[in-house]
This record gives C-alpha cells, structure tokens and sequence, in this order.
C-alpha cells in the first residue's frame, strides 16, 4: 500500500513540470480567441450586453438572431459598429449616464449610435440635452418612439452591415424631363402635365424661375392658382421677417397719465420706419438665389477638379 502511494506521488511530480510548460504556452491567447469569437458571431447575430437582460426591446428583434456577450456597447452590431440604448425616461433619473456609457466605448467604433427611446410626453428639453451630448462626442442619433421601432433600426442596421450605400439610396433618374418633373411636382396642385408644358415653354428650370406671373399666365392648363404657388416658390424668402412692432393704444398715454402730443407720436413712427428699413436693407435668401449659389460652388468645383 505505501509503495502504491510512493509511485503515484513520483508520477504526479514527474508529470507537473510538463502540464506547468502545456499550459504556460496557451496563456497568452483566451483574450485573442475571445476577440475572435466575438468577431465570428458578430457576423452572423447582433451580440447584446448582459446589462440589456430583462429589456422588453429584446423581443422585437425578431429577423436576426441575436446572444448575449461581453461587450462594452448595448448592442454590437458589427466590428465597427454598435449602438447604446438609451430611455428618456431613465434620462431624466440619470443624466450623466449617457456621457459614461460614450466614454466607455472610446474610439473602437467607426459608428456609434444612439438609439434613444422617447416614452415621455414632454421630450424638448431631455431629446435636446441628449442630442448635444451625442453631437459632441461623435455619435449617431436615432429617435424612436416605440419599442417595436427600436427592433427595426437594430434589424436593418445588421442586415445593410456589409451592403453598398447604392441600396439605400433612392433611385434617381438620369433624363432631365424625369428630375424636372421631380422637382416641379413638389410644389402643390403642380401636376405631370404641367411640367410639361413649362418644359417646352420655358425648356429649362433656371427660365422658368425667372419667368414673371405674366408669362406662367399664359401656359395652357396653368390657372392663377398654380402661377402664384410658383412664383412664391421660387421668389418667397426662406426666413419671413416678423415685424418688432407692438401694438399700440390709437391714443398714447404717458406714464403720468396724460396722452402723448402728436410730435412725440411722430418720433416714434419715424423710429419703427427706420427699423422697418433696416430689416429691408438685410438680403432676403430666396430658393431661386440659394440654388444659383449652390450651382456657381458646384461648376468651381468641377473647374479646379478637370484643372488638376
């Protein structure tokens, strides 16, 4: 009996030496067979954070597969893309806690979203506080006012991972008859027929921004309705300018009392014109004179371009 326990001590401390020297060799490589793990099941399912347990949004993402891991965001949605889940609810309990969940991604991340859920009724001033915060640190702001739509953004967001931008762009057509009519039909009670009777009227979009309501009168099928829906389009300024005047009593009293003599009513008529010519002299910002501006930086551009 003492000589099976002697051997079996002698085979242990033989074998030591040799297990010590299997293991050391491996021990550099959970944290990189981790990553990798991670990297393979981020392709096939959004891996979500054991904090996310016992969120009823788990149960609307229903058309990817999805497994809870060890990872830092919310939600991990590619290899350089994740995503923080944020209540305006729990916002409003915790403001700092978007600020910490941010800086504990730090830049390992190309996208970072934000998927916030807006289930309070007052959401101006929390929705605005957490914009600044996503702004300033880089991040992508996605609102969602139900559970079942912050299921879909996580969804589509997995499913258009490794897709071109072409898809999710929309179709745009490449004749100018069809981006006219584009353009022309979002203004109201516009229709097809009519842009193409200011097509072969006019026979492009810059005549007919210049044209006057007199000559838009006379193309067929254009009333006086459409000809002033036109020309306010491409002639009304962006920003309308709201008149600083107060109203005023038709008989001026003091604070004393007594009214006010007609030169000191006088005064102040000449006070609210020189305002009113201040605002005029400011230019007004019209569609006709931004999409001008807009063109003249594309044609510089595409001059220094086939320049170089």
């Amino acid at each position: 009996m003492l000589s099976l326990v002697l051997c079996f001590r002698q085979t242990t401390q033989s074998d030591a030496p040799s297990s010590s020297s299997s293991a050391s060799a491996p021990a550099a490589t959970p944290s990189l067979m981790l990553s990798t793990s991670l990297v393979t099941q981020s392709r096939n399912a959004i891996l979500v954070s054991h904090r996310q347990k016992g969120n009823p949004l788990l149960r609307h993402i229903r058309n990817v597969r999805w497994a809870f891991a060890d990872v830092v965001c919310d939600y991990l949605l590619g290899q350089s893309s994740c995503a923080l889940y944020l209540s305006l609810r729990y916002h409003l309990l915790h403001p700092d806690y978007l600020y910490f969940r941010i800086r504990e991604l730090q830049k390992n991340f190309k996208l970072r979203i934000v998927l916030c859920h807006v289930d309070v009724e007052d959401a101006v001033k929390p929705l605005l506080e957490v914009t600044k915060t996503a702004l300033l640190h880089d991040c992508t702001l996605l609102c969602a006012w139900s559970l079942e739509e912050c299921g879909r953004y996580l969804e589509t967001i997995k499913i258009y991972e490794n897709k071109p931008a072409d898809i999710i762009q929309g179709q745009m057509d490449t004749d100018y008859l069809s981006r006219l009519n584009h353009a022309l039909t979002t203004v109201r009670h516009v229709n097809k027929t009519n842009v193409v009777t200011l097509g072969t009227t006019f026979g492009s979009l810059s005549h007919i921004m210049d044209a006057s309501m007199e000559d838009l009168a006379r193309c067929p099928g254009i009333g006086e309705r459409k000809v002033k829906r036109l020309y306010d389009t491409f002639h009304e300024p962006f920003k309308r300018v709201v008149s600083s005047r107060s109203t005023v009593p038709d008989t001026p009293i003091q604070d004393n009392g007594e009214p006010c003599s007609t030169k000191e009513k006088d005064e102040d008529e000449d006070k609210d014109k020189e305002n009113a010519s201040n605002h005029k002299k400011e230019p007004e910002v019209t569609v006709k004179s931004a999409l001008s501006a807009a063109f003249a930086k594309y044609t510089d551009k595409v001059g220094k371009k086939n320049n170089t």
